[in-house]
């Protein structure tokens, strides 16, 4: 048996190789195609507003109340919604509430506002705020 009839019984003859680098070309092109059109998809048609959001401060009013103050960025014309919530003593919630705030033609704001609890809490600060 010689070489050349090896190679054709095992799938190793240069037509079958070179339908395997095709293949192998094709499908390493489709995922470029992919990613390229995800990439694009992600970078240029999402969303650019930003927001942004800091604590500044709380105080307990009283057993079942605490006030925080925090201050929000976002562009001018954005209305937005955060989420405040208080915590007791060993970072347990024991608070929550969410705040709608309207557009304004200032980018950068500063609120607060009071959040009832179950139970005493020490800190009360901002968890989140999105565009709504």
């Amino acid at each position: 048996m010689s070489a050349s009839d090896l190679a054709e019984r095992y799938g190793r003859t240069k037509k079958r190789s070179r339908r395997t680098l095709i293949l192998a070309i094709g499908f390493g092109a489709a995922i470029v195609i992919i990613f390229g059109a995800w990439a694009i998809w992600v970078g240029l048609f999402q969303p650019t507003a930003d927001v942004e959001y800091q604590d500044v401060g709380n105080s307990a009013i009283s057993s079942d109340q605490i006030m925080v103050r925090w201050q929000l960025s976002v562009d001018a014309g954005k209305a937005t919604k955060c989420a405040v919530q208080a915590l007791d003593a060993n970072f347990g919630i024991v608070g929550w509430k969410i705040v709608s705030i309207p557009a304004s033609g200032t980018r950068s704001r500063t609120f607060s506002s009071v959040v009832r609890t179950a139970q005493p809490a020490v800190s009360g600060l901002i968890y989140q705020c999105w565009l709504s």
